[in-house]
């Protein structure tokens, strides 16, 4: 009856005890049948039964009363069968030591070792991490125990082996036992064992090999052995090899389970192929299996990497109107996705949902919402959800720290940043590289150079290792692009300031700081200390000053150092080429630009698309449209691929030498040629057709760029308009003009200043004003 409340969950460890007092009593002796079934099932109780939460344990301490005499002659003395219990109780407690020691009790009593008791040694052996003598006992000692290894003996010992990273142990073992043969030759879970061994271990070429060795061998694989090796696959991404290893599942009668499904919609959602994870989703509902809610965390994160939140909610709370439970990583997932979409209501409104559902909020969802504001610069709302955070009694971590305090740095509020920081360390929170960093970058960027070095020291202090070369290299370039290159200069001095001895990649940010501002000349003195403190300039150095020498309009100064680069034993690549032929053909030297062209070509430089893009733009802007053409079609013949830039320079040019229907035919074979036309593309084409006056083609053009989903911008707007109205195309104008919104979309002045002399009282279009939308009726009033 005790055995009978243990499995139904009813009977808790202080009945277990109250059971034995009375049994102490009771004047009939317990019989070795009851109390074994009693320990036996309590052996099975795990943390999953009502009552016990662990049941072996409470065997053990159940029979150490026994032990201790409590039982008198009222409990009949253990038997071989008792100890066994016990022993298998010893390893479900994972106390093997004490199995081992129960063990010893048989060999005392001289209780006849049986079959089951071997391989519980084996197993207490291995729980111990004693597998060099559990193999000893299996291969040796067993005989001498009166017993003979069978597959289970086997099994405990090459699971033992396995889980102690000892793969190819058990391999040996197994093939050991394949070759004795007999009536223990390898079962499917020997080999199933090993095979998940090697995969742990990561020998997945090994693991392979072993699998078709099994079925070569003539021993079938079970729904485990397949789960293993797709979930194994899977996790190493192999997924066109698990999806092969699936079907052959199929094909061998061994029936997918939900385990099955949920590994491979799993693999196909974190290698990125949602397409292939809803299929596999689909394929698993359609053969009856349901999935648990790891399978559906699965594809809503996959749903979510893709930015496809809103469809990852629908299947969310689809699924829990079919009766599943979300978890508190369901509403994670959902809510990551939309903080990272900056979907801030959708955001709030799965918060408070999850709130309502009954799962409280934890420190790491918190911390989504606080980095989700804090990174988009919104510390109010930030702060808000941390006050909340407060109220329900969830600690704010480092990770909470952190996003505070580099979302306040990053808007310059360093004051309430060193407020946080002083709070988390009052809170006894340690800061780590991260805030160190978010502050530091902070009070660089404030200027506030001194409290930077503070930090830094302190972070040192505190044994955290100080900002490394890349930190300050990314800091000075943010700030050079900025145009604050004197800030960006004196956070390179406390570099050197610090001890740090800077490399190239800082230098040439520096360098290029200069170059941007048109400060050249400071520029090559950053080049001079690079040289002088043993910092060899690479190519990228020589490129960036270059480049600035060419931007700035000093084309010579912009050679002179290109034909130094070789002399420093520099090979120009091809940047190095694109910089200085763009700065020629700009410069309107368009021979120069040919012969280097030509150079590049004969020093083995790799030809880039880019390169193709400067030779033909600049061809075209210097008057040379038929030599750019010419160019443009000897390279399609050799099947160079172009860009779509390179395509819309061409059909320009192809316009302005009076090449028309080419440049329509280049047009009408854009796609075939595997390429997708931009706004620049219909462009090009409109204004041109317009200039020909071809205005119904322009507008069956525009209409093409609209259908296609491409947006007008309020630049290509004002052209047309303004072409339109110049040709006296009013209503026309008209058409366009209602298109413009005010917000995206808007008059640019020159579009205003034209409009208010065309339609002003001496205006040569005063009367078809009306042709206007009316809301631009009120120039009238202006006139």
């Amino acid at each position: 009856v005790a055995a009978e409340r243990v499995r139904a969950g009813t009977l808790s460890r202080d009945d277990a005890h109250h059971l034995f007092d009375d049994l102490f009593r009771q004047a009939t002796p317990v019989p070795d049948r009851s109390l074994n079934g009693f320990l036996a099932a309590l052996a099975r109780a795990t943390s999953s039964t009502a009552c016990i939460t662990d049941g072996p344990a409470l065997a053990l301490a159940l029979f150490n009363r026994v032990c201790r005499e409590e039982a008198g002659p009222q409990v009949a003395v253990p038997t071989v069968c008792t100890y066994n219990i016990l022993m298998d109780c010893c390893c479900r407690a994972r106390r093997p030591v004490l199995g081992l020691a129960l063990f010893g009790c048989i060999l005392r009593t001289g209780l006849k070792i049986e079959q089951i008791t071997a391989n519980t040694l084996l197993k207490c052996l291995c729980y111990a991490k004693r597998t060099d003598e559990a193999v000893n006992v299996l291969l040796h000692r067993m005989s001498e125990l009166g017993c003979v290894p069978n597959a289970i003996s086997y099994s405990i010992v090459l699971k033992g082996l396995c889980e102690d990273s000892m793969s190819q142990r058990a391999l040996d073992l197994l093939q050991m036992m394949a070759k004795e043969g007999g009536g223990c030759s390898p079962d499917v879970v020997a080999y199933s064992t090993v095979i998940h061994g090697f995969f742990k271990e990561g020998e997945t070429g090994k693991a392979c090999n072993l699998f078709h060795e099994m079925m070569q061998q003539g021993v079938e694989p079970d729904v485990w052995t397949y789960n293993s090796v797709v979930d194994a696959l899977c996790k190493a991404r192999a997924m066109d090899k698990a999806e092969l290893v699936l079907r052959q599942m199929v094909a061998d009668g061994a029936q997918p389970n939900a385990v099955t499904y949920t590994c491979m919609i799993n693999g196909y959602a974190t290698s990125g192929r949602l397409k292939e994870a809803a299929k596999m989703f689909r394929e698993m509902k359609s053969r009856g299996l349901i999935p648990n809610i790891f399978t559906c965390n699965s594809l809503m994160t996959c749903l979510c990497k893709h930015g496809r939140s809103k469809e990852a909610a629908e299947f969310f709370y689809s699924m829990t109107a079919k009766g599943h439970k979300p978890d508190i990583v369901s509403y994670r997932i959902l809510l990551h996705g939309y903080a990272t979409e900056g979907c801030f209501p959708d955001m709030i409104d799965v918060f408070n949902s999850m709130e309502n559902n009954g799962i409280a909020a934890d420190c790491h969802v918190f911390n989504i919402l606080i980095d989700a504001y804090a990174k988009r610069g919104m510390m109010d709302e930030a702060m808000l959800i941390s006050s909340k955070m407060q109220e329900r009694r969830v600690n704010p971590d480092i990770v909470t720290y952190s996003s505070i305090i580099a979302g306040l740095s990053r808007l310059g509020r360093l004051t309430e940043a060193m407020e946080k920081f002083n709070q988390m360390i009052a809170l006894g929170v340690q800061p780590d590289k991260v805030v160190y960093h978010a502050l530091i970058r902070g009070f660089c960027i404030d200027g506030d150079l001194a409290k930077a070095k503070q930090l830094v020291s302190e972070m040192m202090n505190r044994g955290i290792p100080r900002p490394n070369i890349s930190f300050f290299s990314s800091l000075i370039k943010s700030l050079c692009q900025e145009g604050r290159v004197m800030d960006a200069h004196d956070i390179f001095d406390l570099v050197i300031d610090m001890g740090e001895r800077p490399d190239d990649i800082l230098f040439n940010s520096l360098i290029d700081g200069y170059c941007l501002v048109r400060k050249m000349d400071k520029a090559l003195k950053v080049l001079d200390v690079m040289e002088s403190v043993g910092v060899e300039p690479d190519v990228i150095t020589y490129n960036t000053l270059v480049n600035g020498y060419c931007r700035n309009g000093r084309i010579d100064d912009g050679l002179t150092l290109f034909r130094e680069m070789p002399r420093k034993r520099i090979k120009p690549d091809t940047i190095s080429y694109c910089v200085i032929m763009d700065g020629l053909f700009r410069s309107g030297r368009t021979v120069s630009g040919r012969e280097m062209f030509h150079e590049m070509i004969e020093s083995g430089t790799t030809v880039s698309i880019s390169t193709y893009n400067i030779i033909l733009g600049g061809l075209c802007r210097n008057n040379c449209a038929d030599e750019a053409i010419a160019l443009f079609q000897k390279l399609g013949s050799l099947n160079v691929k172009f860009s779509i830039a390179i395509v819309n320079t061409m059909i320009n040019a192809m316009y302005r030498v009076g090449r028309r229907e080419e440049a329509k035919e280049l047009f009408a074979g854009i796609s075939a040629s595997g390429l997708v036309p931009n706004e620049s593309t219909y462009g090009v084409m409109i204004m041109n057709l317009l200039k020909d006056g071809a205005v119904e083609d322009a507008n069956n053009v525009f209409s093409s760029m609209d259908k296609s989903g491409i947006v007008p911008s309020s630049r290509l707007l004002n052209d047309i308009i303004r072409m339109l109205l110049e040709k006296g195309e009013i209503a026309k104008a008209g058409n366009y003009l209602s298109k413009v919104d005010g917000k995206s979309i808007s008059l640019e002045a020159s579009t205003t200043s034209l409009m208010l002399s065309l339609f002003s009282r001496e205006g040569k279009y005063r009367e078809d004003m009306k042709l206007l939308p009316a809301k631009y009726q009120f120039f009238d009033g202006f006139c």
